[in-house]
């Protein structure tokens, strides 16, 4: 199955496409009711993307960006979503329902191209593989445009952006692309405005020694062995926003694997556990990530986990996605608790 998606894209998806009509830059005429055809151009992690009319069957590969389409109200130019790892929150499940799930998993090319998309978005480029989705110039080929967020891609974007700025642009570009901008733009807005609030204790923040806060971010906890936010996670950039540092910021990995050991030696002030419990795998809830410290002979010392100094967080919204201004805030406001801001 996987030789035969490798080898099958390009043609199968190519008469699906020409046999409904849904290329995004074929110049195909406009479905009744919809306003007269505008170009639109944008770059999107090093590809041009151009689109005659806005999108009607498009595509989300990952739960981060199918949240972002409902956000900005696009149910009903969605022909398929993929990849769900947790519940989607309450206040998307009427616009969820109407959205047809091609795989509950990952998709594969055959499930994609059954979609018969004009558009696809993906939260990062990994999805965009021969054994996966398709490679992005596969797609293109094909007339299919497949938008990437610019957070996955930071060095082919404008220098010196926050990770939280570039998601806001990923707004804006989707924005532009269905002829939404002011929907996206309020959302932009509405988050900027939630990590202007959350930066507001930045100035305050302290240890209980005077010097800058340090955490440790426990996202999941596989075969026993934790795995923790590094470097380049959006968790480094929200610990910034605060004002603590990320303990691990030294290591150049989004989800690193790291020993018990390394966390004790790191010694953090307070520790925020990332709760998995939806996903359901071992390790995965707070309860089995508190349970899991509590038993390490070594970890079980720290005083962050004897004075309980822990925050929980919903682990899915540790990762870019237009809820991660949610964990900001309960990060804000958990080291106010602890008494990490002045």
């Amino acid at each position: 199955m996987r030789h035969r998606a490798r080898i099958g894209i390009p043609l199968a998806l190519a008469l699906a496409l020409a046999t409904t009509g849904c290329s995004a830059t074929t110049g195909a005429p406009a479905p009744k009711g919809e306003p007269a055809a505008r170009t639109a151009v944008l770059g999107s992690c090093g590809r041009q993307l151009s689109f005659d009319r806005p999108p009607q069957r498009a595509v989300a590969l990952d739960q981060a960006s199918t949240e972002t389409l409902l956000e900005l109200g696009l149910q009903d130019r969605m022909a398929g979503t993929a990849n769900l790892k947790t519940k989607i929150p309450a206040q998307y499940q009427d616009a969820y329902a109407k959205v047809p799930v091609i795989a509950p998993k990952i998709a594969t090319g055959e499930q994609l191209r059954a979609a018969t998309p004009d558009f696809v978005v993906a939260g990062s480029t990994d999805l965009y593989t021969k054994d996966r989705a398709g490679t992005r110039e596969e797609l293109a080929a094909l007339g299919v445009p497949a938008f990437v967020s610019a957070v996955d891609c930071p060095q082919q974007n404008e220098a010196g952006k926050s990770p939280f700025e570039l998601l806001f642009s990923d707004y804006e570009l989707l924005g532009k692309v269905f002829g939404g901008e002011e929907r996206a733009g309020r959302l932009a807005q509405e988050q900027r405005a939630a990590v202007a609030k959350a930066g507001e204790s930045a100035a305050g923040a302290t240890a209980r020694d005077g010097k800058q806060p340090t955490v440790v971010y426990l996202y999941s906890v596989f075969n026993g062995m934790p795995y923790v936010a590094g470097r380049t996670g959006l968790p480094s950039e929200m610990s910034r926003i605060v004002g603590a540092k990320n303990a691990f910021d030294d290591v150049a990995e989004d989800w690193p694997e790291v020993s018990w050991e390394e966390v004790a030696r790191r010694d953090p002030d307070f520790i925020v556990i990332g709760d998995l419990s939806e996903r359901g795998r071992p390790g995965d809830s707070a309860a089995e990530k508190r349970a899991a410290m509590a038993a390490d002979p070594v970890v079980s010392k720290l005083a962050a986990v004897r004075e309980n100094r822990i925050i929980e967080v919903p682990g899915i919204e540790l990762d870019p996605s237009v809820r991660s201004v949610h964990a900001l805030g309960l990060l804000a406001a958990g080291m106010k608790d602890l008494g990490h801001v002045r």
